[in-house]
């Protein structure tokens, strides 16, 4: 089962309603046990292309959060971003994106007016398969 914390889930919300109409992104840390994964930190990063319609992270804030999240006893579990005006799925270009299959893709829609969180995985194959999160 996977695991997020529910104040970490509301700061990639406040971030993306605050980025909006631009996409966010940032990277989901925490630890892993034998059968369950926790998101206990998220570490908001730059979308430096300013675009409603993808993003790109600022390399030098990646390493800086992943040399923080070591410093911190967690690993990055994945990464997240938002999708402004389209429903909370991969797109073909996240899918496309995704080069690690080990992680996991958050994505947090605000195309309705309550905002959207899933979790996925893609494949190498960039098959997807959404997750079961629960929100603690």
């Amino acid at each position: 089962m996977i695991y997020i914390k529910k104040l970490q889930l509301q700061h990639i919300i406040d971030q993306a309603k605050n980025e909006f109409p631009n996409e966010c992104c940032g990277f989901l840390a925490g630890y892993k046990s034998e059968q369950d994964i926790h998101i206990e930190k998220i570490w908001v990063l730059t979308n430096i292309d300013k675009s409603s319609e993808h993003f790109s992270m600022d390399t030098k804030e990646q390493f800086a959060a992943v040399k923080d999240i070591r410093n911190e006893d967690m690993i990055v579990i994945g990464n997240y971003h938002s999708h402004p005006y389209s429903p909370s799925r991969p797109s073909e270009e996240d899918k496309r994106l995704a080069y690690d299959s080990t992680v996991l893709y958050g994505i947090l829609s605000l195309e309705k007016e309550e905002p959207v969180f899933n979790l996925f995985s893609i494949n190498k194959d960039k098959k997807v398969e959404k997750l079961e999160c629960i929100v603690d």
